[in-house]
């Protein structure tokens, strides 16, 4: 039976450790770190992250607002918006909640919030820094996943890593911080996707087995080498009629198979998701401390 990696439990240690920071700021700037974000539409799954997000704002002592646009809001407002949110001297952080409705072009959202706001590291500049190894803002759903294999000393030098999943905000820049120089990193890294032709093959010479293709339990205990470090970044609604709210939480490998063959797993949910809202947290606060230092 795998060593659970409980994301739910770390990221509380780690809040706190953000409230005493939040403290500190406060006291010597007056300021409290503001993460401004934004909704468009009215996706099950984006009200949910967005409350937690709020939610864990409100816990670590930020300030926090919420701008909320009908799925049908034209693009040119939404753009006006964040320019808004760009020249707010106050507003240390800005995300915009993927997925956007199809008819908005999602790398102009991206590119149009300042790269010393960009705290979810999408922004091409932040995108780019992180491959060269230089400051920048890492997408937050990768750093919380470092700092949940810091928590827990997970050896990475010389391992293989395996990532499924090749998106720009989680797949492609995990592959690129586990290949770099430091801890956690210096593995060898393969990027696969659905359509890698030994998928299953690929999938066993993982010492670490990364998993955001965002296809429920498509990974199955007998694609696990014995002994990996499985991290399910998968997170889907699957209709379930024996819930109250009708639906399951699913994530991209199937948990029950391969929890006997792995050494350590992320659960879904409580593995990565608390992680990656703690890492937004810490890139927020990381902004208020840049922009306060400077000024």
């Amino acid at each position: 039976m795998a060593q659970i990696l409980n994301g739910k439990e770390v990221s509380l240690h780690l809040q706190e450790l953000i409230r005493q920071k939040v403290l500190g700021l406060v006291q010597s700037y007056g300021h409290a770190p503001h993460l401004a974000a934004v909704l468009v539409g009215n996706d099950g799954a984006s009200e949910t992250y967005i409350a937690n997000k709020v939610k864990s704002c409100e816990s670590a002592g930020f300030k926090s607002t919420l701008i909320r646009f009908n799925a049908d809001v034209p693009e040119e407002i939404l753009l006006a918006q964040i320019a808004e949110l760009n020249s707010q001297e106050d507003v240390d952080g800005i995300l915009v909640q993927l997925p956007l409705p199809k008819h908005i072009n999602v790398e102009k959202v991206i590119s149009a919030i300042h790269p010393d706001k960009d705290v979810d590291g999408f922004h091409p500049e932040n995108f780019g820094k992180m491959a060269k190894n230089q400051e920048s803002f890492i997408p937050a759903t990768p750093f919380g996943i470092l700092k949940l294999l810091e928590y827990y000393n997970i050896p990475t030098a010389g391992k293989h890593c395996v990532v499924v999943g090749r998106s720009q905000i989680v797949g492609l820049p995990m592959a690129i911080l586990m290949a770099r120089d430091g801890y956690p990193g210096n593995c060898t890294v393969s990027i696969c996707n659905s359509k890698t032709p030994n998928l299953k093959e690929m999938c066993l010479q993982g010492d670490i087995l990364v998993v955001a293709t965002g296809r429920p339990e498509f990974v199955n205990g007998d694609m696990v080498k014995p002994g990996a470090v499985v991290i399910d970044v998968g997170l889907t609604r699957v209709p379930d009629a024996s819930k109250k709210s009708g639906f399951s939480i699913k994530g991209d490998v199937h948990f029950e198979s391969a929890k006997d063959v792995a050494a350590f797993i992320t659960p879904v949910p409580g593995g990565v998701g608390p992680m990656t809202i703690t890492a937004l947290l810490e890139n927020t606060i990381l902004s208020a401390e840049r922009r306060l230092g400077n000024s």
